[in-house]
């Protein structure tokens, strides 16, 4: 059981902290509990606010349709097709073809609790002493906050307080001012944070690890060119490590187990608990009902997500990240142990008949999908991400906590930069080959050099679907094919190596977004994927601000090519 030093007062306490991006013009009061009933100055009224802080963080990340779903969603990895005879589709169809409006769901989810955690941290920090551990995380979980702010929408009010006159409305600001807040936050911070590992709270360290994403990703948000601010962003991983004291993991699912707190890697964590902070789904949203019994759990899952084909066929088949976070073929039922435990997929083959394209009667997921949503994917279609653990009994991954930052970011980073860079190249392929080694038994296939990371991408981009209705129809005539290959895609080999390692972490969108075709289109918008086309479109990098944000405070402006 992972537990928080600051326990939350819940609803009462959520009315004190206004939503930074809305007008508040009026508020109902359902309580008595207001700043005028309550001591907000009080010490435990103030940490159960911190507490409530670090509660919405948690929401921003594993809510329904929240900053998972943001960044993994519209990727060339993760998808959730219309499942025929299930369901599913809609707003997630419009996130894979980037055919979003200010209306996408997902973006309202992000905005409204992105600026609950702004809301609570600034409430805090309005009655905390200015230096000292406690300012110090709540102003580490508002610059954070702000960066993911930035990074997908770039234009957004800015608000460093809760102490407005009446009628107050929060002003858009630019992305550059914007970053260069984030950046000042954190730079002044990183003492009071110190450097000890205390599992949940951030660190000198993990303040290192946002200045080092804002500076990788800082050409990308402004169009900019130069190499000034690859050096600042290397500056702040070597601090990492150099001197913070971590070390990979021996194992990679080390890093996404339920309870990840003894995992020398993690940098910054989300801590969950099944009881008292239950928020990750994925085991419900990605498995077939039936699929459950692989694993011993005894949920319902709904058949969603599932990989994109093309991905799976990317990886090395000697890759054990393959299997560490994706589940094809036959499944087979968990086995109990003596001790309550389950070993997965040890057992005789889950009897399943809908969607049988295996013509077995046994649940067997195919590598291949018809489409996102012409037709749609039949049920037993798409390999299943499973690497988040799935803890047999009730629990699946609802209890599992987050690894927001770790060690081998922190490498790949390092590497990419130098690249970028033309320095000590030799040592950007070690780094990468040091991180793969513990997924491959030859150190032959570990390796990787400077060259292949340099080079193009082994993704097989282009448009790929069979538009043709039968889940046993894989008619060559009903089959939707253009070639675009990765060979033009600068740093392809490790933007791959990015995907291989950090599938499922909140990394695709950005790192998509970020690396370039030899074109200058980013490959986010300049490359296809399946049932989802190529476009000259830039403005695609940055969402719409969410409509119903844009109808609270008349004084925010909508992003450049979206309507409204």
């Amino acid at each position: 059981m992972k537990l928080f030093r600051y326990i939350t007062l819940g609803i009462a306490v959520s009315s004190l902290a206004f939503l930074g991006a809305c007008t508040d013009l009026k508020e109902n009061v359902y309580s008595s509990l207001t700043d005028e009933t309550i001591d907000v100055t009080d010490e435990d009224v103030v940490s159960s606010m911190m507490g409530e802080a670090y509660a919405q963080f948690r929401f921003i990340y594993w809510s329904w349709n929240g900053y998972f779903d943001l960044c993994e969603e519209c990727s060339d990895t993760y998808m959730t097709p219309k499942r025929i005879g299930v369901g599913w589709g809609d707003l997630y169809v419009s996130m894979h073809k980037h055919s979003w409006n200010s209306e996408q769901g997902h973006l309202e989810v992000f905005w409204d609790y992105a600026y609950a955690c702004i809301g609570y941290a600034n409430k805090c920090l309005d009655e905390l002493p200015d230096s000292g551990e406690d300012q110090a995380q709540m102003r580490f979980l508002r610059a954070t906050t702000y960066y993911m702010l930035l990074d997908a929408f770039r234009n957004v009010p800015l608000d460093t307080t809760q102490v407005h006159e009446a009628g107050y409305l929060p002003q858009q600001v630019s992305g550059e001012k914007v970053f260069d807040y984030c950046v000042s936050e954190l730079e002044a911070i990183k003492d009071d944070l110190g450097t000890d590992h205390v599992f949940g709270y951030p660190n000198r360290y993990a303040a290192c690890m946002t200045l080092a994403k804002l500076y990788l990703n800082y050409n990308s948000y402004f169009n900019a060119s130069g190499t000034d601010y690859y050096e600042k962003a290397l500056d702040e991983v070597n601090e990492i490590i150099e001197d913070g004291e971590y070390s990979l993991a021996t194992n990679y699912l080390d890093n996404f187990k339920e309870d990840i707190s003894e995992s020398s890697e993690v940098i910054f964590a989300i801590p969950l608990d099944k009881t008292n902070a239950s928020h990750n789904y994925l085991v419900n949203k990605c498995l077939v009902a039936a699929g459950a019994a692989a694993y011993g759990y005894t949920g319902s899952p709904w058949n969603g997500s599932c990989a994109v084909p093309q991905f799976i066929e990317s990886y090395d088949s000697s890759d054990k990240r393959l299997t560490d976070t994706w589940t094809g073929g036959t499944q087979y039922k968990a086995i109990e142990n003596s001790d309550g435990t389950y070993t997965p997929q040890a057992g005789d083959p889950i009897p399943f008949t809908d969607d049988d394209w295996s013509g077995t009667g046994y649940l067997t997921y195919s590598k291949k999908v018809h489409s996102i949503d012409n037709p749609g994917a039949y049920q037993q279609e798409g390999y299943r991400f499973v690497k988040s653990e799935i803890v047999g009994g009730d629990a699946g991954t609802y209890g599992n906590d987050v690894a927001f930052f770790r060690l081998a970011d922190a490498m790949f980073i390092k590497a990419e930069c130098l690249l970028r860079l033309g320095q000590d190249e030799n040592t950007a392929a070690e780094l990468i080959t040091e991180v793969r080694k513990r997924s491959f038994d030859s150190t032959a296939k570990a390796t990787r050099t400077a060259a292949e990371l340099k080079g193009g991408s082994q993704y097989d981009y282009g448009h790929r679907e069979y538009t043709g209705e039968g889940y046993a129809n894989w008619d060559s005539s009903t089959y939707v094919s253009t070639t675009e290959g990765g060979s033009d895609i600068e740093f392809g080999g490790l933007l791959d190596d990015l995907a291989w390692e950090f599938v499922g972490e909140h990394h695709r969108r950005q790192d998509l977004i970020r690396f370039k075709l030899t074109d200058g289109r980013s490959v986010f918008n300049g490359k296809s994927w399946f049932c989802k086309d190529a476009t000259t479109e830039t403005y695609l990098d940055v969402f719409p601000i969410p409509k119903a944000s844009l109808d609270a405070n008349i004084s925010l402006v909508q992003n450049d090519g979206y309507s409204e």
